[in-house]
């Protein structure tokens, strides 16, 4: 019988199960790291850590189940966390994660440039400390040697999905909580990226 695993970046840890065709749960694995939060109401982690952990949890299944039968592997993840990635796809510094709060000032200027009703019309959400859009400009504002090096901007599990794959991408579900994508028609917001000055190709193919 076939084999699917699936793999959990999470706050705390990452967590990865393997079942048979019928639900059935094989084998799971849990591998913990930590958060770091260098001033107050900053939260970071390392990806380095999310990618340590992955592959520790994938090793420990593999342990316990018939690595033939497996025929696909599952990712689901911390939403909102924004890694940044040079043009050589290395990690520039530590990812701001969903709980973290110091992008108020850009969520402020965010609402003022666009809006409060055209933001909601454009990318249905305000704009909200843990998005992605201000962490952005946050980085724009705050490091701006890191900033010009940008390349790409993932979120926490397709940085593990690129690292596991090679290819960039997110699903809709993870790109509608970057304050960047227009939910109703399902795509990448350009225009609301352009008045904030955020190149569309940081952000990686989304699908369904």
């Amino acid at each position: 019988m076939s084999v699917v695993l699936g793999l959990d970046v999470g706050t705390s840890g990452t967590k990865a199960i393997a079942m048979d065709a019928s639900g059935r749960l094989l084998a799971s694995a849990l591998v913990e790291y930590p958060l770091h939060s260098p001033k107050p109401g900053w939260a970071e982690q390392d990806p380095a850590d999310w990618k340590r952990a992955c592959f520790e949890a994938l090793a420990q299944l593999a342990g316990k189940i018939d690595t033939t039968r497996v025929k696909g592997l599952g990712l689901t993840g911390q939403m909102h966390g924004s890694v940044f990635l040079d043009a050589d796809h290395n990690v520039l510094r530590p990812a701001l994660l969903w709980c973290d709060q110091r992008t108020a000032a850009q969520c402020d200027a965010i609402t003022e440039t666009i809006g409060a009703d055209r933001l909601i019309q454009m990318v249905s959400n305000p704009a909200l400390t843990g998005f992605t859009a201000p962490k952005i400009l946050w980085l724009r504002d705050n490091e701006p040697a890191h900033y010009e090096k940008v390349r790409k901007v993932l979120l926490p599990k397709d940085y593990i999905r690129y690292i596991l794959t090679g290819e960039f991408a997110t699903d809709v579900a993870d790109a509608s909580g970057t304050l960047l994508f227009d939910v109703k028609n399902r795509t990448w917001h350009r225009e609301l990226m352009s008045l904030l000055g955020i190149d569309p190709d940081w952000m990686p193919p989304s699908f369904e």
